[in-house]
């Protein structure tokens, strides 16, 4: 009996490695993203504790320095979380990106996989006819020796 190899299996391989190499590059992306935005999240919520104190100290009362020192501080925070706001998007967008190649990648690799089952099934139904000839013919010989005898 014949044994079954694949024509188009070298591509697949390449295919798979290149899906391989797609989904690490997702995965950084996705693990970059969630740093990113993790660290806006803190900037975040380090300036509204920052204006939440700063309201409370307005209430028992501060000099004019400290008032101007903690507005400096706001709005160098601002700033600072607009900066992190633009990565995050740059971030979110090479993730988005990344996650649409690891689609085509995945889809790429099934239609060889796909190729390769119908090539599989097809190569079995010919080696099925094949030994089903070949039993016949030898039924046929068999049958064919008694009646000789």
């Amino acid at each position: 009996m014949l044994r079954y190899s694949y024509r188009f299996e070298q591509i697949l391989t390449v295919r798979e490695q290149e899906k391989n190499e797609t989904e690490m590059a997702y995965k950084e992306s996705v693990r970059s993203f969630e740093e990113i935005a993790t660290k806006l999240y803190e900037l975040l919520k380090k300036k509204e504790d920052l204006v939440v104190f700063q309201q409370e100290r307005l209430q028992v009362g501060s000099s004019i320095d400290e008032i101007s020192h903690y507005a400096r501080f706001i709005d160098s925070m601002e700033k600072t979380i607009e900066d992190v706001q633009q990565k995050v998007v740059q971030a979110r967008s090479k993730m988005n990106w990344h996650e649409q190649k690891l689609l085509e990648k995945n889809l790429e690799v099934r239609k060889y996989e796909k190729m390769r089952e119908k090539d599989f099934s097809a190569f079995r139904e010919e080696q099925n006819r094949l030994e089903t000839i070949q039993l016949d013919e030898m039924a046929t010989l068999t049958y064919n020796k008694r009646e000789i005898r």
